[in-house]
């Protein structure tokens, strides 16, 4: 059983993927993750990357956050996340997303949707053969002063470089590690823009309301 464990759902009961490769996060490591990130939720839009269950994008959404597109490629972890989005009533604030992670980060680039803050919990494989980091920072979707949240098994070490590691904190056998933007390159010199910086002028907090056969609210 997991649960939202503080603000505005507070206690909402939640549903579980059935499927063993989805690992929901423990309330001790949750709770330890929010303390962390603190003030950064109030009015924020957030993007619950790897959504499983969609247990952070809600809790976040339970503590101030104004927005939060949940995305996942397991359709049954998508039903489920539809399920306790709407268990929590929070169908107005926001979106899911069936699609694979890459995919859905090029769509909300196309969409001009930027984050504030971003959870990334991807399975411990795929972080092994890809860097989800790498092609949030080509398509720019976090927002300057933005924050990503990555957790981690601690004998992964992923690749870094994409973004700023500003603290890293070890939880057991979970790693989080907190990235912001790079800063600016030095003017004159023919560098690429900033990591992290928006490609254009930010554009809806999340994309609008369709439905397909992969993607839906």
């Amino acid at each position: 059983m997991i649960r939202i464990i503080s603000g505005l759902y507070k206690g909402r009961r939640l549903k579980l993927v059935p499927s063993a490769s989805v690992r929901p996060m423990q309330d001790k490591v949750k709770g330890a993750l929010f303390n962390i990130v603190g003030d950064r939720l109030r009015g924020a839009v957030c993007l619950d990357g790897f959504a499983g269950t969609g247990s952070i994008g809600l809790e976040a959404l339970s503590r101030g956050a104004a927005r939060c597109v949940f995305v996942d490629e397991f359709y049954p972890a998508v039903k489920v996340i539809r399920d306790n989005v709407a268990h929590c009533g929070a169908e107005e604030k926001s979106v899911v997303m069936h699609r694979e992670f890459n995919r859905a980060v090029i769509d909300l680039a196309g969409e001009g949707v930027r984050f504030d803050v971003v959870f990334l919990d991807p399975p411990y494989r795929l972080l092994e053969e890809r860097n989800p980091l790498k092609v949030l920072r080509k398509r720019g979707l976090l927002q300057p002063g933005g924050l990503i949240v990555l957790r981690h098994f601690f004998k992964i070490e992923p690749k870094l470089g994409d973004f700023k590691l500003e603290r890293r904190v070890d939880m057991g056998d979970d790693i989080m590690e907190l990235f912001t933007s790079l800063p600016p390159s030095p003017p004159g010199k023919g560098a690429p823009a900033a990591a992290g910086a928006p490609a254009k002028k930010a554009g809806p907090p999340l994309p609008p309301r369709r439905r397909s056969p992969k993607m839906g609210a």
